[in-house]
């Protein structure tokens, strides 16, 4: 059982430091009040407050049920092509930038209810055939090569459009390492070229970076999780929380899940930590 032990100048601080230690929310614990704080007489003899929090049983079931299920879909995001990349490899993919923090955080239930209202798939079929070339020195084209450059591998580029949005597939040997973890670099470079493709544009563009298709493989990922949590929710009659997860992640767990007729999905909490709990209806 994780347990974390706090000093605070009162009850509720010491709480907080706690449940951000164990990376959890007051229904996920359970709280010990050790010593109640004490202010003294004219500050003299002041006492901190200590309490001891725990996740609870419940929880960290919960924790280790997902942890198990992240592992698999772990392995399956390291295969490309087939070929299973090697636990080492992906750890040393992570020495590229870190996925940037969006600036614009889902605050509200209004958020939750938009991410539930999905009718089509998150990620649509795209045929690059039907598409027409960009050219290279379009601006997101430069920045791409200039980024592949400063990374130090090799990579060929392939940009397309339709006419308002970008498309852009990265091919060749180094391919995984551009993926990262979980698509974690990936999704970094996607989201650093459409702030450079939007800054100052007044209609916004939307920019998609991809390599040996892994998008439309991670997708299936998620959906083959959430319908197992789905089953685990049923069989147990439990709610289920999964760890935090970007919004177009989440987008998919609800999408898979928006028509099952035995659980619901709601999203709480703030990005980076907003996730998604499955629920009987």
């Amino acid at each position: 059982m994780k347990v974390s032990e706090k000093w605070g100048t009162d009850v509720d601080t010491a709480v907080e430091l706690a449940l951000q230690e164990l990376n959890a929310s007051k229904e996920e614990v359970d709280i010990e009040v050790l010593e109640q704080p004490s202010r003294g007489f004219f500050g003299i003899g002041s006492k901190l407050a200590l309490v001891r929090v725990s996740l609870n049983d419940k929880e960290e079931e919960n924790k280790q049920e997902l942890a198990e299920e992240i592992q698999e879909i772990s392995t399956e995001d390291a295969n490309i092509d087939g070929k299973k990349v090697s636990e080492k490899k992906v750890e040393a993919k992570q020495k590229t930038p870190s996925q940037k923090k969006k600036k614009k955080s889902m605050k509200n239930d209004r958020h939750r209810d938009d991410e539930n209202q999905i009718s089509e798939p998150v990620i649509p079929e795209i045929d690059m055939t039907s598409l027409n070339d960009l050219e290279e020195d379009n601006v997101a084209f430069v920045f791409l090569k200039g980024l592949v450059e400063e990374m130090g591998i090799e990579l060929n580029i392939v940009g397309k459009t339709d006419g308002t949005d970008l498309f852009f597939l990265l091919e060749g040997k180094d391919s995984g390492t551009v993926i990262g973890k979980r698509g974690a670099t990936l999704d970094a470079i996607q989201y650093l070229t459409s702030l450079v493709v939007n800054k100052g544009n007044g209609e916004y563009i939307r920019v998609v970076v991809d390599a040996e298709n892994y998008r439309a493989k991670r997708e299936k990922s998620l959906e083959k999780l959430a319908k197992r949590l789905a089953e685990k929710v049923v069989r147990s009659r439990r709610p289920f929380k999964l760890e935090p997860m970007n919004p177009y992640e989440r987008k998919i767990i609800h999408a898979t899940l928006q028509k099952d007729p035995r659980v619901t999905t709601k999203s709480e909490g703030q990005d980076p930590y907003r996730r998604i709990h499955i629920e009987l209806k």
